[in-house]
């Protein structure tokens, strides 16, 4: 096995970056990528990029919605105060990003181990984002979305979240899955961007604590080997290209080019399993 290096994990934060917001899954193309460059997904180091350069990412959602969290809180505040407006659609939307974080941490905690099992499964990497091709290409068929907020239920927003816990699926985009989810149950295109990142930020900061807990269960003298330089350095580049990515992405929601990243993933799936068979 290879050790990670600065070269490695620089390219491995572009594509961590890169793939956590770009609708193509994150997860597949770090397996595939880890595979490619002989690395050890289980090692310390390993663990602990992953950790790092998914902190890196959740930055970067903090980073670019930071101006509508801010108008968001002010609002929420206001609807908590004694002077309550009448249309309270900041505690609603509270409310379904409770019930969509709700299934995605029950198979989060319940399913996580045997999910992740996958990643070494370039079969199972391969159907999953033929998957999350087929969920990009039905957005553009699917009729213009146009429920706001107040008529985007829980049940739908359950269902998004579910979404999003089937997303440890190496090769099932968090992103895709629940933008196309939340658009394919009629929610507006904006909204259903914002919404993918709002129950994004528990998921990713959630998944990032467990991994770092499975750290700590580690030897001292395995974490006094990890080279932190090129962890760092991956992380860094994680957060700057997370940034560009989310941007570029929230443009391509509004404008309903989403399928377009659809012929990606059947081609990268295409390549993933004859590469598979190949090797049988």
């Amino acid at each position: 096995m290879t050790e990670l290096g600065f070269a490695n994990a620089f390219l491995l934060g572009i594509v961590q970056g890169l793939t956590e917001f770009l609708p193509v899954s994150s997860s597949g193309h770090l397996a595939l990528t880890q595979r490619w460059l002989d690395l050890d997904p289980d090692s310390p180091t390993m663990l602990l990029f992953d950790v790092c350069a998914h902190v890196g990412t959740l930055v970067a959602i903090m980073i670019v919605f930071a101006k509508p969290a801010g108008r968001f809180l002010r609002r929420l505040l206001r609807e908590l105060g004694k002077a309550r407006p009448k249309r309270r659609y900041a505690l609603r939307i509270v409310g379904l990003c409770v019930a969509a974080s709700v299934p995605t941490a029950a198979i989060g905690l319940g399913f996580k181990d045997k999910l992740e099992a996958s990643f070494d499964n370039p079969t199972v990497i391969g159907i999953c984002l033929i998957v999350t091709g087929a969920l990009l290409a039905a957005t553009a068929f699917a009729p213009r979305a146009r429920r706001g907020w107040g008529r985007f239920g829980v049940f739908r927003a359950a269902i998004v979240g579910f979404a999003q816990g089937l997303a440890i699926l190496p090769g099932l985009s968090r992103s895709g899955a629940t933008i196309c989810m939340a658009t394919l149950l009629g929610l507006r295109r904006r909204w259903a961007g914002e919404f993918s990142f709002l129950i994004a930020t528990p998921a990713i900061l959630g998944a990032a604590v467990l991994k770092f807990r499975d750290t700590t269960m580690l030897p001292e003298s395995e974490l006094a080997a990890v080279p932190w330089g090129p962890v760092m350095v991956g992380a860094g580049v994680s957060f700057l290209v997370g940034v560009v990515a989310l941007k570029l992405l929230l443009g391509i929601v509004r404008r309903a080019k989403l399928h377009y990243f659809a012929f990606y993933c059947w081609i990268l799936a295409a390549c993933v399993l004859l590469g598979a068979f190949a090797e049988k």
